[in-house]
C-alpha cells in the first residue's frame, strides 16, 4: 500500500466514523429536546450555490431543491472526511497509526469555525448564531458537538489502526520474507557447487 493510498483510506474511514459519532450525539440531543441542523437545509443551500445564491435571509424560506435531503447528508459526511484529511495533513500518518486524543480534539474544536462563521451566516442565522433567539446556547452547542466530533476522530482512528496495517510494518514484513528466502536458498547453492576449492585441491593430490 502506497503512502497516498494509505492517507486516502485512513481519511475516509476516520472521517466517516467520526461523523457517525457526531450524529449519535445529535440523536441524543434530539431525545433531550435540543434540535440540530436539518440537513435538507444544508442541501438546499448547496443547491442554490450554482445559481449564485450564497447567503440567505432564511434558508427555511428559500425555494426547496430536488434531492436536497440526500444532498445535505452527502455533504455532511464529505465534510467529515475532509476534516479527517485535515487532521492527517497536520499531524501525519504516524499519528493515525498510533492515535492520541489531544490532536483529534484540537482539530475537532477548530472545525467549529465552519458552522459558526461560514454556514450559519450563509443560512441566515448570523455570525455565531447572532440572529437566533439563543445565540450563546447555540454557540456552546456547536462547540460541544464539534468536540464530540474530535472524540469521534480519535475513536475512529483507533478502530482504523487495527484495520489498516502501518506502511512501515508492511515494508518490514516484505524485507523479512526476502531475507528468509535468501537464507533458505544459500545452503542449496553451496551444496550444488560442491566442496570448497581447498578441499578439491587436497583430494586431487592423493595417489
Amino acid at each position: 500500500m502506497g503512502h497516498t493510498s494509505e492517507f486516502v483510506l485512513r481519511a475516509f474511514f476516520i472521517g466517516v466514523g467520526a461523523t457517525i459519532v457526531m450524529d449519535l450525539w445529535a440523536l441524543l440531543l434530539k431525545q433531550l429536546g435540543i434540535p440540530s441542523l436539518n440537513f435538507a437545509f444544508l442541501g438546499r443551500w448547496i443547491g442554490h450555490l450554482p445559481h449564485g445564491q450564497w447567503i440567505h435571509k432564511s434558508i427555511a424560506k428559500a425555494a426547496p431543491m430536488k434531492g436536497e435531503l440526500w444532498m445535505g447528508w452527502f455533504a455532511h459526511y464529505s465534510i467529515g472526511v475532509t476534516f479527517a484529511a485535515l487532521l492527517l495533513a497536520v499531524y501525519g500518518l504516524e499519528w493515525a497509526r498510533k492515535p492520541t486524543l489531544l490532536p483529534a480534539l484540537i482539530i475537532g474544536i477548530v472545525t467549529a469555525i465552519a458552522p459558526l462563521f461560514i454556514l450559519q451566516p450563509a443560512l441566515g442565522a448570523g455570525i455565531a448564531s447572532s440572529k437566533t433567539p439563543k445565540p450563546v446556547f447555540n454557540c456552546i452547542k456547536s462547540l460541544t458537538t464539534h468536540t464530540v466530533f474530535g472524540l469521534g476522530l480519535y475513536l475512529a482512528a483507533l478502530a482504523t489502526a487495527t484495520l489498516i496495517p502501518p506502511q512501515h510494518a508492511y515494508v518490514y514484513r516484505r524485507l523479512v520474507l526476502v531475507r528468509t528466502s535468501i537464507a533458505t536458498a544459500t545452503p542449496t547453492s553451496a551444496s550444488a557447487a560442491g566442496p570448497p576449492s581447498h578441499t578439491r585441491n587436497r583430494l586431487s593430490r592423493r595417489p
